[in-house]
C-alpha cells in the first residue's frame, strides 16, 4: 500500500469516526485529501419544513432590492430571500410538485437550485460541514453520499458520479420577484418555539466578504488571474462552451446579445439589488444581479438594448424587464425563455470550468443569429 493509499485509508477512518458517518468511503472520485472538514455535518442547519407567506401579504422585513432566488414551475413561483441561505445553505423543499434542493454557498456566492429525485428515489440534503475548493459540500441522508455543490456531482460514497439535474433558477430583487410573479409565496424566517428567530438573520456571518481582496477561504487550488477573485460574473455553459461576462461589463452595458454554442442569448443586468453580504453595521451596497435568456421567441431571434433606462427589442419596440416579460408595445405578454445560468464569484466558477472563455468586452462578443 502507497503512501496516497495509505492517507486515504487514515482519512476515511477519522471521516467515518469523528463524523459519525455511514458513508462509504472507498468509493469516490477525488482525493479525501481535498475536503477540509470545518464543522460537524448540519451544523448549518438545512431547512426542511419550510413555510411561506403570500407575495400579497410578505413579511414586514422584506426590502424592495433585497436579493432572492425565484424558482418557478407553472403556477408554483417561489422567491427564497438570501438573507435566509445566509444562515441555513439548504432549503429542501417541493415546487409545483417537483421536489428541489434550493441551495447556496456564501463562499462561493453560487446559488444553485436541484431536482432531489436520483435513480427513482427522492434525496433530501445536508450541509455535510466539509468545503472543496471553498465550496459548499452536500451529504443526502438516504446514502450519505457526499456532493459537490457548484457542479451538483456526487464526489464520494455509494452514488459517487451522480449528478442533480438543474432547476431552472435566477436571482433578483424581492421588487422584480413580486413585480413578475404576483401571486407567488416568499420563504420566511424560522422562528423558535419562543417566537424568537433561530439565526441573526439581519446580521449576515460573511459580512463584507464581497469585498475583500484577501484569498477565498480554504481554497488551495489555482487562482484565475484574469479578474479578482471575489468578482462576480455571469456564468453559463452552453453545449460544451462555458463563459462568463463579469458584473462590470454587464453594468455598463445594462443588456448584452450574444451567441454560445450556437444558441442567441440575452443578458440582462439589473443594478438595484443590494449586496446579501452587508455588513453587521448596517452598511449596504448594490451588487446588482444578472439573469439570462434565449433571444428567439416565435421562430425569431430578436435583438435588445438599453433605451433610456428601460430594456428593449430593436426588431419591434417592445419594453422590456429584467425578468424576460414584455410590458409594453406588440410583444405584450410574451416572456423569454430562460437558460441555466448562475451568479458567482469568480474563483468559483473558474476552478471548476477553467476553459471558461471571459467576455468583457463587446469586441468578443458573436451577436449575429
Amino acid at each position: 500500500m502507497g503512501i496516497e493509499d495509505r492517507n486515504e485509508a487514515y482519512l476515511a477512518e477519522q471521516y467515518a469516526v469523528i463524523g459519525q458517518w455511514r458513508t462509504d468511503f472507498r468509493q469516490k472520485s477525488v482525493s479525501l485529501a481535498e475536503f477540509d472538514v470545518v464543522l460537524v455535518r448540519d451544523r448549518i442547519v438545512p431547512i426542511d419544513k419550510p413555510e411561506f407567506a403570500q407575495v400579497s401579504k410578505p413579511p414586514e422585513y422584506m426590502r424592495p432590492d433585497e436579493p432572492v432566488i425565484a424558482v418557478s414551475f407553472g403556477a408554483d413561483a417561489r422567491a427564497y430571500p438570501l438573507a435566509i441561505l445566509m444562515w441555513h445553505e439548504i432549503v429542501n423543499d417541493t415546487v409545483g410538485g417537483k421536489p428541489v434542493a434550493v441551495t447556496f454557498c456564501p463562499l462561493c456566492n453560487s446559488s444553485l437550485v436541484f431536482e432531489r429525485m436520483v435513480n427513482g428515489r427522492v434525496l433530501s440534503f445536508g450541509t455535510s460541514g466539509a468545503l472543496r475548493h471553498s465550496d459548499l459540500v452536500m451529504w443526502d441522508r438516504q446514502t450519505e453520499s457526499w456532493w459537490q455543490q457548484v457542479t451538483g456531482e456526487a464526489l464520494v460514497g455509494s452514488l459517487t458520479g451522480s449528478r442533480l439535474a438543474i432547476v431552472q433558477s435566477s436571482v433578483m430583487s424581492w421588487h422584480a420577484f413580486v413585480e413578475a410573479y404576483p401571486a407567488g409565496k416568499v420563504l420566511e424566517r424560522v422562528f423558535r418555539s419562543d417566537g424568537s428567530p433561530l439565526r441573526p438573520y439581519d446580521d449576515p456571518p460573511y459580512a463584507g466578504y464581497d469585498r475583500t481582496s484577501e484569498p477565498p477561504f480554504l481554497f488551495a487550488g489555482t487562482l484565475d488571474g484574469r479578474l479578482l477573485p471575489t468578482s462576480r460574473v455571469l456564468a453559463l455553459e452552453v453545449s460544451g462552451v462555458a463563459v462568463a461576462y463579469p458584473f462590470e461589463f454587464l453594468k455598463a452595458q445594462g443588456v448584452v446579445n450574444d451567441m454560445v454554442g450556437g444558441s442567441g442569448i440575452v443578458a440582462m443586468f439589473d443594478p438595484q439589488v443590494q449586496s446579501p453580504f452587508r455588513d453587521t453595521r448596517g452598511d449596504s451596497w448594490n451588487s446588482g444581479a444578472a439573469t439570462l435568456f434565449s433571444r428567439t421567441l416565435a421562430g425569431k431571434t430578436l435583438t435588445f438594448a438599453m433605451v433610456d433606462g428601460t430594456v428593449r427589442d430593436t426588431e419591434t419596440g417592445s419594453e422590456w424587464t429584467t425578468t424576460g416579460m414584455a410590458v409594453s408595445g406588440p410583444m405584450a405578454g410574451a416572456s423569454l425563455q430562460p437558460l441555466p445560468h448562475g451568479n458567482y464569484f469568480w474563483f468559483a466558477w473558474a476552478v471548476f470550468k477553467p476553459e471558461t472563455e471571459l467576455r468583457s468586452e463587446l469586441a468578443h462578443l458573436h451577436q449575429g443569429p
